[in-house]
């Protein structure tokens, strides 16, 4: 288990794409774009997560719309996970939504995605409903749980 104090978080750079990019290949089936990414550093927050080697070892994507935070994108580098590195980031987010004066925060998450959905559920997410056939899969489409955490 990493320790918080071992991960720095920092604002993504566009020199951080690459990685980030590399990390998303890694974790996703329909990987975003680097394009995806780069519009997003000028619209969303974007954070990286960097361990003790100075590598980037995980990312996370925040849009906020007036009182609301969306998790569009969340990521830990699969060498790295199981290590407490999600929960640092997820734990930025709800902070800064919190800094921010949103009243919810909102994201969708692989129904097959069980360690993610755990991870949600520890720090107080709620499921809200089902996006059906949502997600692309080497077999076709796979749903998406709505999450929810109401921030007071």
């Amino acid at each position: 288990m990493v320790s918080p104090q071992s991960i720095t978080l920092r604002i993504m750079h566009t020199d951080d794409l690459a990685a980030v990019c590399a990390i998303e290949k890694q974790v996703q089936y329909a990987p975003w774009s680097e394009k995806l990414f780069a519009e997003g550093l000028e619209r969303h927050r974007c954070m990286v997560a960097i361990n003790q080697q100075q590598q980037i070892v995980g990312f996370s994507i925040v849009q906020f719309i007036v009182d609301e935070a969306h998790l569009l994108n969340i990521a830990v580098e699969p060498t790295q996970q199981k290590q407490g590195i999600g929960k640092v980031l997820l734990d930025d987010v709800l902070v800064n939504s919190q800094q921010k004066k949103a009243s919810t925060i909102f994201l969708e998450v692989r129904e097959s995605n069980q360690r993610a959905i755990q991870l949600y559920q520890a720090a107080g997410f709620n499921e809200i409903g089902l996006r059906k056939n949502y997600y692309p899969t080497a077999n076709g489409k796979e749903n998406a749980v709505i999450m929810a955490l109401m921030i007071f």
